[in-house]
């Protein structure tokens, strides 16, 4: 497959809205104004950070879907199910602006006792969020760093001139911070336990959808006894057959574009058995994926449905960045998932 590396600022969109040719590609950096003039209901917008740390994973959304925004802050220690969940959707997404760009302007949602802010600092990014729920309120203050020289994945998938999506999984961040709820106390060090990953979305999407996304990080020990910082960017099904995938490595902040469609497997009956990632014909990826909890996630309201599995557990196996020397991974905290949607 021959995907182009882009290297210099590109608008997704041409004028009149429909995907503009020359954006089609991946970078290293994000170099894609994403502004979607048009199409009003088939335009989505959303950043998305999920958080793992020993026991502990936490995401942070901030989506806007033109006719409904959604702001939504969901935290669990995996093995107590102690935690806390706070949605809330915004009619016709008033007062949810994302901006165009990766990280160009503070993204700030107030509504229903609910708050969130996305803002870059000098050295990463700081998550803000504070809440009440059932249980009492919660507070979030989370710094994802930017360690010198960190690569990310963005691509375009082009569906079609008039639908395609542009995308950009930054994973492999070391996070630092505090989460705070029902008298309780989570602290994350920047150690190499605790981890963020951005999952940054513009595009007009097609009205039914499904995907698979997974994604993990860790340090893991090479051959030669380093210690070496790596993440994984996984996908599968939204993006077969247009010519682009999602898929990626990043080892000590260095990212491995691979091109190969993956192969999935797992158990749509039973989510918690382990679950395989292949790349086919080669040795680049051999990953297993072993989920101790599955986060169900359930939704219909008439055209709008969802149904996802957000399974999260380890990852386990070998990987072949582009320096051409194997790691074996093992236990590596993560995600995986699959979601469908009517949108």
């Amino acid at each position: 497959m021959d995907e182009r590396e882009l290297t210099a600022p590109v608008d997704l969109c041409t004028p009149d809205g429909r995907l503009a040719p020359e954006a089609v590609g991946w970078s290293r950096q994000p170099v894609h104004r994403c502004a979607l003039p048009g199409s009003w209901g088939r335009r989505k917008r959303w950043d998305f950070w999920g958080i793992t740390a020993p026991g502990l994973q936490l995401n942070v959304t901030v989506a806007d879907a033109d006719y409904v925004g959604i702001v939504d802050v969901w935290c669990r220690a995996l093995a107590s199910g102690h935690g806390f969940a706070r949605a809330a959707a915004v009619p016709l997404a008033r007062g949810v602006a994302l901006p165009d760009r990766v990280g160009a302007a503070p993204i700030h949602a107030a509504t229903r006792g609910l708050e969130v802010t996305l803002a870059e600092t000098a050295d990463g990014t700081r998550i803000a969020a504070h809440g009440r729920t059932a249980g009492g309120t919660f507070a979030v203050d989370v710094v994802v760093e930017r360690p010198a020289g960190h690569e990310s994945l963005s691509v375009v998938i082009p569906w079609s001139a008039r639908r395609f999506q542009c995308t950009t999984k930054d994973v492999a961040r070391p996070a630092r911070g505090t989460v705070r709820w029902d008298g309780e106390t989570w602290t994350l060090a920047a150690d190499g336990t605790a981890w963020g990953c951005l999952d940054f979305g513009r595009g007009k999407w097609p009205y039914r959808m499904r995907w698979n996304w997974g994604a993990a990080a860790g340090l893991v020990r090479a051959p030669d006894g380093r210690l070496r910082r790596v993440g994984l960017q996984l996908g599968g099904q939204w993006t077969d057959g247009t010519g682009m995938t999602e898929n990626a490595l990043v080892v000590d902040g260095r990212l491995s574009k691979l091109s190969e469609d993956l192969v999935w497997t797992y158990d749509r009956r039973d989510w918690l058995r382990p679950w395989t990632v292949r790349t086919p014909g080669t040795d680049r990826v051999a990953l297993t994926f072993t989920p101790t909890y599955d986060r169900v996630s359930r939704l219909g309201l008439g055209v709008l449905s969802q149904a996802v599995d957000q399974c999260f557990g380890t990852w386990s196996g070998t990987i072949v960045p582009d320096d051409g020397q194997a790691l074996v991974v093992d236990a590596l905290a993560g995600w995986a998932e699959e979601a469908t949607w009517r949108w």
